[in-house]
């Protein structure tokens, strides 16, 4: 319920009646969700983490949603729960196809050669998993069957889990299987995924699809050994090819040449061991080594180092090939990862890592790893973890999705880590815990990353005097200057489901003992998250500085506080936070906030210590999440109007300010900018009085062609008629505005809705800009409700 307004009744006309005035309060507006067109999945928007500029991986595909694409499917989500099916799917919705010829259509927007495409099938009854296929099409023609299988996904149990389907928690439902079309298609071709059969499953729940333009392969360097024409490896994968290419790889050493894997798949079921040498393939979609042993399930594929107690290995460089491995359970002893060992003064660079247990875990001490353009996906636990002693080491321009902890992480088990570096990475789906953490580590950056959606006991960003052997005596405690900058955060932090409560996006731990350090976390957006934005519980945190940090959507509070600490904020402005009180802090003084300039939003003195948890409240941008898909279309549909970017939802037709953020030139009392962009037409925004001219202006997130704005004030009776002169203008900088609409009066009248409507000619911005400079009911500008279409009427 909206409070009662300040002087009301002078607000809408000095004659109004206060009988009139108190039948309008309560009265409630229903958010109106527009539908999608014939065919389309009608998938909630919801931001992509794909694609936010200069932030994260610089991919080498154009990523597309199932919720978006053509569809005679049925839409689930969006919904965050965690063991739900839509829960771990990217922006938290996915298409299922559950009968013969159901499909999803893709259409490209830039030429591709190669797909893959992230989809879970339902486990078998024994938990092993099924094993099924579905058809390709292009442009409805030549179908094409890609292999799927759930034996890589669904575990049970508590951590570690297990594949018992009759155990508690099921989860890591998804997987991902990639293809090559055999020639490029050019941008408009359609490509459909189509149940062909659902004998072997019963349903395929499609989530998204990544198409790129994948390189010829590489060819083979000059002077540089042949794992197959020179040691006899088999790259059709019958036989084991173990023992030659290590054999390649130790004479590569020896010789000071290079290794190389050419097309092929190779079986390998132990570790290749790799020290002062480059072992190069022609590429990750032509270079495979998969395999396990089959009578020793704990030796599986991987490209090591020596280990530390054996000297470590230095001057490696691993590149161009794909290790795809067969991991169907979490073995925390097992040493069955990607890549492993102690690598010094080395380089993993185009590595694709799948199916493994953790994509590199890395054991030191051992100084100056970089990996980098490289994709981990699929993995039981970690993505990366650097740990035990690893120095100046860097993660950079990787995308993980889908890891089964941690996306990326850093644990200084007992012995420093030191100057790491996470930078332009995108993690994504961690079904366990964080995407990125630090555990200890003396002046680590985390910065220019993009981290989306986490599914449970975890949030986006965790810096934590947590884990064995984190503590200040053997100095592995956080220390130094931790920095992270430039991050972008979307639906991260999630319920953990021990503590039953939630946790925030960006959250801070000293339960092993107190943080202690400079920590600094500027330029960062903080973006619909599904709890908290900021949480602090296990031990005092001291010395954290927030500067420059949107939080828009927070699905309970801005601050979470559950243990002491000292923060400063300096412009942090929030806005759609689900409480009304947008800090829970039960420690009272125990938590010291200084305040700087510019904040908004997220204050509140004395904060809410209620003793009980609130239900989240989830938005995308501001606008409530909710709602179940259609009901399957008319088999078959006809095509849908293609959206220039499948990648964005569908042509938007409904309200593109609404939950959006907004400035003002001032305003008066409690009458913010924020109340003309909240969806409800009875709460108002009211300028400065007394002081035309008076703006407001919204953010539209992206720039838009916006050809008409609705312009609304409440619409009781109790609001005289009135007129209020007005210009338009655009911007896609917010620096430099040009003019949409010439000043002009519109004349706002209860008794036709209290609204005008504003034409405008398409042109396209982000910023649109409102300038008044009067009213005839009153001496400030007054609205309550902004709306932008890109629709004439």
């Amino acid at each position: 319920m909206t409070p009662t307004p300040r002087r009301q009744l002078l607000r809408r006309s000095i004659s109004a009646s206060l009988s009139l005035a108190l039948a309008a309060v309560g009265t409630a507006a229903a958010v109106v969700l527009s539908s999608a067109p014939a065919a389309q999945a009608a998938g909630v928007p919801a931001p992509s983490p794909v694609a936010v500029p200069g932030r994260g991986a610089t991919v080498p595909f154009k990523e597309q949603e199932a919720e978006y694409a053509a569809t005679n499917g049925t839409l689930i989500g969006p919904n965050r729960l965690y063991g739900t099916l839509p829960s771990e799917a990217s922006g938290r919705q996915a298409v299922t196809l559950d009968a013969v010829g159901e499909y999803v259509e893709f259409t490209l927007t830039a030429p591709a050669n190669a797909m893959s495409f992230r989809y879970s099938l339902p486990d078998s009854a024994a938990g092993s998993g099924r094993d099924a296929s579905i058809n390709v099409l292009v442009n409805g023609a030549s179908p094409k069957s890609v292999p799927v299988t759930s034996k890589y996904g669904w575990y049970y149990g508590g951590y570690p889990f297990n594949n018992n389907p009759g155990d508690t928690n099921p989860h890591h439902f998804y997987d991902e299987a990639r293809t090559m079309f055999g020639s490029t298609l050019a941008a408009g071709t359609k490509v459909r995924l189509q149940v062909s059969s659902t004998s072997a499953s019963p349903s395929f729940t499609i989530d998204l699809a990544d198409f790129e333009q994948v390189a010829a392969p590489t060819a083979k360097p000059s002077g540089a050994l042949d794992v197959v024409s020179d040691f006899g490896a088999d790259p059709t994968g019958a036989a084991d090819s173990t023992a030659k290419i290590q054999a390649a790889v130790d004479a590569g050493k020896a010789q000071g040449k290079e290794v190389y894997i050419p097309q092929g798949t190779f079986q390998v079921r132990d570790h290749i061991v790799v020290d002062k040498v480059t072992l190069r393939g022609a590429g990750p979609w032509y270079s495979v080594l998969t395999g396990r042993d089959p009578s020793n399930r704990s030796k599986a594929v991987g490209v090591y180092g020596k280990y530390a107690r054996d000297g470590g290995s230095s001057n490696v460089t691993l590149k161009d090939f794909a290790i795809i491995g067969d991991i169907q359970e979490r073995v925390d002893d097992d040493q069955v990862n990607a890549i492993g060992g102690a690598l010094s003064n080395s380089t993993v660079d185009n590595i694709w890592m799948q199916h493994t247990k953790c994509g590199a875990w890395m054991d030191g001490p051992m100084d100056n790893l970089t990996i980098k353009n490289s994709r981990i996906l699929d993995q039981t636990a970690d993505g990366v973890n650097f740990h035990y002693g690893v120095t100046n080491s860097t993660v950079t321009n990787t995308f993980v999705r889908n890891s089964g902890d941690d996306g990326l992480a850093m644990w200084a088990e007992n012995v420093p880590n030191v100057k790491n570096k996470f930078t332009f990475n995108t993690v994504v789906l961690p079904i366990l815990a964080n995407n990125i953490v630090t555990y200890g580590g003396k002046d680590i950056t985390i910065s220019d990353n993009v981290m989306s959606d986490t599914i449970t006991n975890g949030g986006g960003l965790h810096i934590a005097n947590r884990y064995p052997g984190v503590n200040s005596g053997q100095g592995t405690a956080v220390s130094g200057t931790t920095t992270a900058a430039r991050n972008t955060l979307i639906r991260t932090g999630n319920n953990d489901y021990n503590w039953q409560f939630g946790v925030g996006a960006i959250w801070f731990s000293g339960l092993n003992e107190p943080i202690n350090a400079t920590v600094n976390i500027s330029d960062t957006e903080i973006l619909d998250s599904s709890y908290a934005a900021i949480h602090l519980i296990e031990g005092a945190t001291n010395g954290l500085h927030f500067n420059n940090i949107k939080i828009d959507g927070a699905g309970t509070y801005a601050l979470q506080i559950q243990s002491p600490g000292t923060a400063t904020f300096t412009n942090v402005v929030a806005t759609h936070i689900a409480q009304s009180n947008p800090i829970h802090n039960c420690v009272g003084s125990g938590f010291q906030i200084t305040r700087g300039a510019g904040n908004s939003g997220w204050y509140s003195d004395p904060p809410a210590c209620t003793g009980n948890w609130p239900a989240p409240v989830w938005t995308n941008g501001g606008v409530p999440q909710g709602g179940t898909g259609p009901t399957d279309p008319t088999d078959p549909p006809t095509d849908p109007t293609d959206p220039t970017d499948p990648t964005d939802p569908p042509a938007e037709t409904g309200n593109l300010a609404q939950g959006h953020s907004v400035t003002e030139s001032g305003h008066a009392d409690v009458y913010g900018a924020s109340r003309a962009v909240d969806g409800d037409a009875n709460t108002y925004w009211e300028s400065t009085n007394n002081a035309f001219p008076q703006t407001i202006t919204v953010d539209l997130g992206a720039a838009k062609a916006v050809k008409r704005l609705v312009l609304k004030l409440p619409p009781a009776a109790a609001w005289a008629t009135r007129t209020q002169t007005l210009g338009v203008s655009g911007s896609t900088d917010n620096n430099t505005f040009n003019s949409l609409k010439g000043s002009a009066g519109y004349t706002f009248d209860p008794s036709s809705g209290n609204k005008a409507t504003v034409t405008l000619p398409g042109t396209s911005a982000r910023y649109l800009r409102l300038t008044f400079t009067g009213n005839t009911g009153w001496p400030a500008a007054q609205l309550s409700e902004l709306e932008a279409y890109t629709t004439t009427g």
